[in-house]
């Protein structure tokens, strides 16, 4: 058992191809070695001790490159009796939140978001079709719940126009093809963080809420009825509805903004 340790911690210390910082080519190492051990969440890693002699880095190295890690959501570590470092399961919205963090200084344009949505979340409506659950139909009608009735006030208008996205990460969580679904969420995530978009969304001015809410009913109806071309037609009409609701409040915004 000792020697099968011995060995597959070799695996670990085989020196990286691409010329990458110190830190980060000890980080890529780590990754060859989970994958290359099939080490799941909840396993233990080598201890820094090991790690240290085994790339021959300093302290300050190893613990930067387990940082890294750390921060991409893949490492997680625990301290006290039986503590050290372990492998964590990363979350999508993890991996969202850093992309999102990518575009922080260069925001896409509403457009650029659109164009997007309005290619891909008809597919993820498609390959739905049939496939929804009873329980994950209902926790849809209960999202919907949010915004089928008038606003009582602002806060309340602006929690329903995010419920309505809601609705859409919801059917991007649960598509069956986990890039597809992936991708439309970042759009998901791109809108909520989007200065223009929060500014539609705090809008006092009346919402698309109806028209909205009718989109949504024909597509769960397609839903459960495994109508793939009826949900794709129900999901393109809609994101062009929704794209063009929201650049006409947004030039409404900016124009009482300039007054």
């Amino acid at each position: 058992m000792k020697k099968e340790q011995q060995k597959s911690d070799k695996r670990l210390f085989v020196p990286a191809v691409r010329t990458k910082r110190r830190p980060e080519a000890i980080a890529a190492r780590i990754k060859d070695y989970i994958r290359a051990e099939r080490l799941g969440p909840g396993d233990r890693l080598p201890q820094e001790r090991d790690l240290i002699d085994g790339f021959k880095a300093a302290k300050g190295t190893v613990r930067e490159a387990m940082k890294a890690l750390e921060t991409q959501g893949l490492v997680f570590t625990r301290s006290g009796p039986g503590g050290g470092a372990f492998v964590d399961q990363p979350s999508a919205q993890h991996a969202m939140e850093l992309l999102s963090t990518h575009f922080f200084f260069d925001q896409p344009s509403i457009a650029d978001i659109y164009s997007i949505r309005k290619s891909l979340e008809p597919e993820i409506a498609a390959a739905l079709a049939g496939k929804v659950t009873a329980e994950q139909l209902s926790s849809l009608e209960d999202t919907i719940r949010i915004y089928d009735h008038p606003p009582s006030d602002l806060d309340e208008q602006y929690r329903q126009r995010v419920a309505e996205l809601d609705f859409h990460s919801m059917l991007a969580q649960i598509c069956p093809n986990p890039l597809l679904g992936f991708i439309c969420g970042l759009m998901h995530n791109l809108l909520r963080e989007h200065p223009d978009a929060r500014a539609v969304y705090a809008d006092t001015s009346p919402s698309s809420r109806e028209e909205g809410l009718s989109f949504q009913y024909r597509l769960m109806a397609a839903l459960k009825d495994g109508r793939a071309e009826d949900a794709r037609r129900i999901s393109s009409e809609h994101m062009k509805f929704a794209e063009a609701f929201m650049q006409r409040r947004l030039l409404a915004v900016r124009s009482e903004s300039a007054a």
